[in-house]
């Protein structure tokens, strides 16, 4: 290329899905040192990526607003690429109000479809998201480098982990690990009955910082409850950067197919992931880390690549099944 390249990438979230695009980014930043590179981004999404020193700029939308006026910024950029790394109805709203040539990549619709059919017997591996991003990147001669996703923690969220902690006297002494119970979708939730027994395992050795968001205060509370003296919730009390810098002191942590699951891997934290709808052949297992993914091979297997409100079988054996007795043994097989 005669000069840098301008490069304009579209994923406005979730907040697992934008971590795997930083592999990407990485590379591309990588190959162009002097690129311009900027990510559009859901408003609510945008902490995810927006302390990522290897983009130029982060580019948001509030959601439920008109795309009128962010097409009407991004048309003020000749881009020599345009990515659409979501592949929605949005995006595909966004890219022709914007116009130009765009490239995506493929989210392989009907294969997941036969692969929910099937029992996950026909449809075969769909490689995983955060590579298959890489099928966008046309021209821009790229490549994996074999590395996880990354987020970046601000020193100001380290110091306010540390302060929590330090306040509840978590991972002074002792091995501190990291518990995040809470997911989108019912079923893509361990049972909390299991999450206490796990807390109740674990305060014989272990320190225990329970994670989430507002919403799962009350399980978090009563997760912590159960591992007493050593044990404490963070739930609702952090942002993203916040809850990041958390998984960061932890030696471990237990966690669902997530975006908090891919957060910790992203900073380096080891990683039990509980996987009950979704499968591996969806691509969306933890990318080049150390993790273990616990899971349970059942005809029922994958009933929806996102979870949903409840068990179509009214079972939910693919996470009931997982006891707290296997979790623990994984957290204490993990490579440091």
């Amino acid at each position: 290329m005669s000069s840098p390249p301008a490069v304009l990438l579209v994923r406005f979230s979730s907040i697992g899905d934008l971590l795997l695009t930083t592999p990407l980014i990485r590379a591309i930043r990588t190959r162009h040192p002097k690129a311009r590179i900027t990510m559009v981004v859901r408003e609510d999404m945008a902490e995810t990526v927006q302390h990522n020193p290897r983009l130029t700029e982060v580019v948001t939308w509030k959601r439920g607003t008109g795309l009128g006026p962010l097409a009407a910024t991004l048309r003020q950029t000749a881009w020599s690429h345009r990515l659409d790394l979501h592949g929605s109805l949005r995006s595909h709203t966004l890219r022709r109000l914007v116009g130009g040539s765009w490239s995506s990549y493929s989210k392989h619709r009907i294969r997941r479809a036969m692969l929910i059919q099937s029992g996950a017997r026909r449809g075969g591996a769909l490689g995983p998201v955060a590579e298959r991003y890489f099928e966008a990147a046309v021209g821009l001669d790229v490549t994996p480098d074999g590395e996880p996703a990354e987020f970046f923690v601000t020193s100001e969220a380290q110091r306010a982990a540390e302060a929590f902690l330090q306040e509840h006297r978590l991972g002074v002494a002792r091995t501190l690990i990291a518990l995040a119970p809470g997911a989108a979708h019912a079923t893509k939730r361990w049972p909390v009955e299991h999450w206490s027994a796990l807390a109740r395992r674990l305060r014989t050795t272990c320190d225990v910082v329970v994670l989430g968001g507002p919403g799962d205060r009350d399980m978090a509370t009563a997760i912590a409850e159960a591992g007493g003296d050593t044990a404490a919730s963070a739930a609702g009390l952090f942002t993203l950067s916040g809850t990041a810098a958390l998984l960061k002191r932890a030696r471990a942590m237990v966690g669902g197919d997530t975006g908090v699951t891919h957060l910790a891997t992203a900073v380096g934290t080891p990683a039990v992931a509980l996987y009950g709808p979704g499968v591996e052949q969806f691509g969306f297992f933890p990318y080049q880390a150390r993790a273990t993914v616990l899971q349970r091979d059942l005809p029922c297997r994958p009933c929806s690549p996102h979870g949903g409100p409840e068990c179509p079988l009214g079972h939910h054996r693919c996470l009931v099944e997982i006891l707290p007795e296997a979790v623990a043994n994984a957290l204490s097989s993990l490579p440091r």
